[in-house]
């Protein structure tokens, strides 16, 4: 993708406008800013409870305000309740040596080619590995992975649902609709786009996926 901050109207200035509106208006946003802070190091360390576990994945459906089907939503949080602690603890202290496995291998001169790497310098097997720690658990699939790999990376893992997703797809960013779920290739193409407009619009990650959040549709307007 070249551009995509002119392709899709995401302005450094627009981001600011709806990341601004998302922490103003959005009622979970204090508690998910909180959690930002304190999950990452709570998360690689392993020394986090099984309420903060399950509150990645309640955050993820919940955040929609009652728009995500009730009945779906939890039977996913249900099923990840049943993990036993243990396998919890270990899914996501993998994924975040993963995740340190790729900041150590980024910034390397040969990106885009053969060698396991996006544009951007980031490692696809580091993703793809870190994906599939996760999703080795019950009730885990590669969008509630990314919303786990979002509070151990801000930085560098946007969180995907139908939501932001659409909001690129609207634009011109992502030339296919939402798959219903994202598989890992999928995240990868949803990830890249992301960060190429962070790096951009000189705006965090976090604030991208906010400001996607906020955009309606077309259709929504």
């Amino acid at each position: 993708m070249t551009d995509a901050s002119n392709e899709i109207d995401l302005t450094a200035d627009t981001i600011a406008e709806l990341s601004a509106a998302y922490r103003g208006e959005e009622p979970l946003y204090a508690v998910e800013q909180e959690q930002r802070e304190t999950l990452p190091d709570a998360f690689r360390a392993g020394e986090f409870g099984r309420r903060d576990a399950e509150w990645v994945v309640r955050w993820y459906f919940r955040r929609h305000l009652g728009a995500y089907p009730d009945r779906e939503r939890r039977a996913v949080e249900e099923r990840f309740e049943s993990n036993p602690f243990d396998d919890v603890i270990a899914a996501i202290t993998s994924a975040a040596d993963r995740v340190d496995d790729e900041g150590d291998d980024a910034g390397g001169d040969d990106v885009g080619g053969d060698d396991g790497t996006e544009d951007d310098g980031t490692d696809t097997g580091a993703v793809a590995d870190a994906i599939a720690t996760l999703t080795v658990l019950a009730g885990v699939d590669v969008g509630v992975a990314s919303a786990f790999l979002a509070f151990l990376a801000p930085e560098s893992y946007p969180v995907v649902s139908e939501r932001e997703w659409t909001a690129l797809r609207d634009r011109g960013a992502l030339a296919e609709p939402y798959p219903d779920p994202p598989d890992v290739d999928a995240y990868r193409c949803y990830r890249s786009t992301c960060l190429e407009i962070a790096a951009e619009t000189d705006h965090s990650l976090p604030a991208v996926t906010h400001a996607l959040w906020r955009l309606r549709s077309d259709r929504d307007e």
